[in-house]
């Protein structure tokens, strides 16, 4: 069973994915918080498996409290929510913390899948929405940006082509067949990357692709 605390500043928002939910018999919904600081409060108290976190929320926002929740509460996994698809606060939010993302119009089964898939410590966030996000993020806010970070020096080169496919939308299978080697291969190489970059999931990885420049928004650096 997997234990779902719902954050959202809506009631009806709220009652509607506890509904949808609801009727998954490996799903529990634990509890239902109106603001982030309700939402670090109560999975202080409950300690759920996965908060289903609205981003825009009074009093503590839903990038604060992933980042609370991050540093407090690790073995609870945050799937962010927002009601559009580009929106800056999604790209904080994963630097905060959260391990998904996805948009309020989702489908019931896309919702339920994403709570496993987050709660399987893996990243759900498709990887061209993702990078379409970042996109627009590094397109209409790069004065908030950070300044450039540079490529870490200990990245091998095959590595660091992977990371660029993978940053530029890439999945492990159209990675394999760009390079010409296996999927297997590929997963090794992810995962030492994620080791030197020190990230967690793809959407980490491609964040600090963007930030490092090793990436810039509508393709790969020349």
């Amino acid at each position: 069973m997997i234990r779902v605390l719902i954050a959202d500043d809506q009631p009806l928002v709220r009652r509607g994915l506890a509904l949808i939910l609801a009727p998954d018999p490996e799903l529990e919904v634990v509890g239902e918080a109106e603001d982030g600081s309700q939402a670090v409060a109560l999975a202080r108290e409950l300690r759920p498996d996965v908060v289903v976190m609205d981003i825009r929320m009074p009093v503590l926002d839903g990038v604060q409290a992933t980042a609370e929740l991050a540093r407090t509460l690790p073995g609870t996994r945050v799937l962010a929510l927002s009601t559009f698809d580009m929106d800056e606060y999604v790209v904080a939010a994963l630097r905060a913390g959260a391990y998904g993302f996805l948009p309020k119009d989702i489908s019931p089964e896309e919702l339920g899948a994403a709570v496993r898939i987050v709660h399987g410590g893996e990243a759900a966030v498709a990887p061209r929405l993702l990078t379409r996000l970042l996109s627009t993020y590094v397109r209409t806010s790069a004065r908030a940006r950070p300044a450039a970070a540079g490529v870490p020096p200990e990245l091998t080169p095959r590595e660091l082509e992977i990371w660029q496919l993978l940053a530029t939308g890439l999945d492990n299978t159209e990675i394999a067949l760009d390079l010409d080697i296996s999927v297997s291969t590929v997963k090794n190489h992810i995962t030492g990357i994620f080791g030197k970059l020190g990230v967690r999931d793809r959407a980490q990885a491609v964040i600090a692709a963007y930030e490092s420049g090793l990436v810039e928004a509508g393709g790969r650096r020349g």
